[in-house]
């Protein structure tokens, strides 16, 4: 009998903690997880786009690090966001213009402080083979028009690595080239796909929102362009929404509030677990 008894307080405990939880998550006062997606690395501490930003997002419990992909003037994939050397290394001219080995031999540091004098560009299979398996990678095919195969080459050094299956949920490739998306989840359609977009989609349509929603899994725009109402269109087309670029805590706060799944940000700091939003 008394045995009976206290597995029935047991259960009574658990159906209160859940209610209690429940009830808490309701009325503003639980929390919920906002994806935390370090901007080229946590790149508010470290430069950006080097295996040091990586580094230091994986230390800061991010759970993606933002990469961008181009080639090389012979062919390989070098993780750089401007087109162009000039602003992040000691080096001029386009990133097309020069081989690996060439691009390889530049500063990708100094210009962010001393202390990280001397950091690389690093290839994508340098960062997919380092941080695999210990962070998520957000991959954004950058300018690809300037790059006839880069989604192929992307989609390549994925297979090799066994990580274009269903299981692998820590994938994601975008684009502000929406034809390069299509492209790219036509290649690796268990991947999900995300459409980058800037301040020109603020009078986003319902049926581009549709046509986006049947190759792309998230809708990323410009954090500028998003109100409660863009939000909800969004979401009741499927879509996840995680928004670029946050560099203070109100513009997370902000975001927070609009309820977005995720954060695009140069400091991760800004962006961990929240309140849920009243109402």
């Amino acid at each position: 009998m008394m045995r009976i008894l206290s597995i029935f307080i047991i259960i009574i405990v658990c159906m209160s903690m859940y209610t209690v939880t429940a009830f808490a998550q309701s009325n503003g006062t639980g929390s919920k997880h906002v994806v935390n997606v370090a901007h080229r690395g946590a790149s508010g501490h470290a430069p950006e786009n080097t295996m040091a930003a990586f580094q230091k997002a994986f230390e800061m419990k991010a759970d993606y690090i933002e990469i961008d992909v181009q080639l090389s003037k012979d062919g390989k994939m070098v993780i750089m966001h401007d087109t162009t050397l000039d602003r992040t290394t000691n080096g001029t001219g386009n990133v097309r213009d020069y081989t690996l080995e060439e691009l390889k031999q530049l500063d990708a540091g100094r210009w962010f402080s001393e202390e990280y004098a001397g950091e690389h560009i690093p290839t994508f299979e340098e960062v997919i083979d380092t941080f695999r398996g210990k962070i998520g990678i957000l991959i954004e095919l950058k300018s690809p028009e300037l790059y006839p195969g880069v989604e192929e080459k992307v989609a390549d050094t994925l297979k090799e690595r066994n990580m274009d299956k269903p299981k692998n949920n820590k994938i994601i490739i975008q684009s502000f080239n929406h034809e390069s998306v299509q492209t790219s989840k036509e290649l690796l359609p268990t991947i999900p796909h995300g459409v980058l977009a800037g301040l020109s989609w603020a009078d986003v349509t319902d049926d581009e929102l549709v046509d986006f929603a049947s190759y792309a899994d998230y809708f990323n725009p410009n954090m500028n362009i998003l109100t409660p109402e863009l939000v909800d269109r969004i979401h009741s087309t499927g879509m996840e929404i995680y928004p670029y670029t946050v560099i203070t805590q109100e513009q997370a706060d902000n975001l927070f509030q609009l309820g977005v799944d995720g954060i695009i940000t140069n400091f991760p700091e800004y962006v961990y677990d929240h309140p849920v939003k009243n109402g």
